[in-house]
Parts: C-alpha cells; sequence; structure tokens
C-alpha cells in the first residue's frame, strides 16, 4: 500500500517551536521514525510538508491514481482552509486527519476542523505516534475492519 502524508505549516519546526506542545523531536527526526515504521507496516509511505496552501492542494491532487490514501496535519489550514477540503473530496483517497497536540484542550478556534468531512477519520493528541495510528487506520480501513 503506498501513503502519502501531508504536513502543513509550521510543521517543519517541530523541536523548535513550543516544545510543550509539539515535543523536543525535530521535523527530520520524525520522518525518519514515520518512515522506519511505515517500513514495519510494510507500507510504502512519501513524507512532504509546505507552509503554502496551494502548495498542500497540488499534492493532495498529484496523490490521486498514485496513492492508496492520504495522512494529513493541515496544521492551521485544518480550520479554513476550503481549498484543502475541496481538493481531497476531488481526489476521494481515504484521509485521516492528524494533529500531534490535542485541538480539543487549546482555543476554541482549533477545535473546528473543516477538513474533517473530507476525512475517514481524526486523530490528536498522541504526539507524533498519531501518524503511526493513522498508517494503521488506512491499513484496516483496507482490510473492512
Amino acid at each position: 500500500m503506498k501513503i502519502l502524508t501531508i504536513n502543513g505549516p509550521n510543521i517543519n519546526f517541530l523541536g523548535i517551536r513550543e516544545k510543550n506542545i509539539y515535543g523536543q523531536i525535530t521535523y527530520e527526526e520524525m520522518c525518519k521514525y514515520l518512515k522506519g515504521e511505515a517500513e514495519k507496516l510494510e507500507l510504502d509511505m512519501d513524507i512532504v510538508q509546505s507552509n503554502i496552501e496551494g502548495e498542500l492542494v497540488e499534492y493532495i491532487q498529484g496523490a490521486y491514481n498514485k496513492y492508496d490514501g492520504i495522512i494529513i496535519n493541515p496544521a492551521a489550514y485544518t480550520h479554513y482552509s476550503i481549498a484543502i477540503l475541496d481538493a481531497l473530496k476531488a481526489v476521494a483517497l481515504p484521509t485521516i486527519e492528524v494533529h500531534i497536540s490535542n485541538v480539543h484542550a487549546r482555543e476554541d478556534f482549533r477545535k473546528r476542523s473543516v477538513i474533517a468531512p473530507a476525512c475517514i477519520g481524526q486523530i490528536c493528541g498522541f504526539g507524533i505516534y498519531g501518524y503511526v495510528m493513522a498508517m494503521i487506520g488506512l491499513i484496516n480501513y483496507y482490510k473492512g475492519l
């Protein structure tokens, strides 16, 4: 199974920004960890990141007919990007939304996701392990579990 993991704005600053919320691990360390976990699960996974909404839309559109599923951490775009929502609906790939922090325990504006209606599920609050949970979720989705 081939999975595309898409990370939105400021995820590239993991290990630098708000360590009390996002942890000490850097983006590069996270990518290495996720690639290793994907390999254990026998998944072929590509990981991309952009701070630019249009580039995230391009990544989503580029996944059409190339990937079996998407894991997306839209970061701040979660709360207002209709463009990302529409792109996910257009490609119609099973998608799981992931957030490193528990967005429901933070500011009120973070509790609403405009992306969620295009996703088969949402995982938040488990740190970077949430991405691994999403990988397992996609595997089980295809198994019909």
